[in-house]
C-alpha cells in the first residue's frame, strides 16, 4: 500500500499536546496505526506527553529541534530517528530560526 500525503489534507491543530504555537501534519490512519507527515514552525512544539498505549517513531526529515526524551534534552535533526518506547514521556520542540519537517508513526498494539 502506498500512502500519497499530497492527497491528504493538511490539518493545522494548535497547542497539540499542550505545546506552543500549531502541529501541522497531514495524517494517515487507518483505524489502527497513524503515519503522519507533520511539521513544527519555528517556536512551535509538540507538548510533554506520555505513551500510555503505543509507541512512537518520529524521522526528522529537514530542521533541526530539540527532543525531550523522560526529562533528557537531546538534539535531533534531518537523518535521525527519535522513539518514543510504550510507558515512556516525550516532546518535541522547533527551538531552530527554521521548518522542522519529520514522518512520525504511532503503531497501535
Amino acid at each position: 500500500m502506498n500512502i500519497d500525503f499530497d492527497k491528504i489534507g493538511l490539518s493545522v491543530i494548535p497547542s497539540f499536546k499542550g505545546g506552543e504555537k500549531e502541529y501541522r501534519a497531514k495524517m494517515f490512519f487507518d483505524g489502527t496505526n497513524r503515519i503522519m507527515k507533520g511539521l513544527l514552525i519555528p517556536g512551535a512544539s509538540i507538548g510533554m506527553h506520555t505513551h500510555e498505549d503505543s509507541s512512537e517513531i518520529i524521522f526528522i526529515t529537514a530542521g533541526k529541534g530539540t527532543v525531550i526524551f523522560d526529562g533528557e534534552k537531546s538534539v535531533v535533526q534531518a537523518g535521525i530517528c527519535h522513539y518514543c518506547p510504550k510507558g515512556h514521556t516525550h516532546s518535541l520542540i522547533n527551538d531552530s530560526d527554521a521548518d522542522l519537517e519529520f514522518l512520525a508513526v504511532v503503531p497501535m498494539q
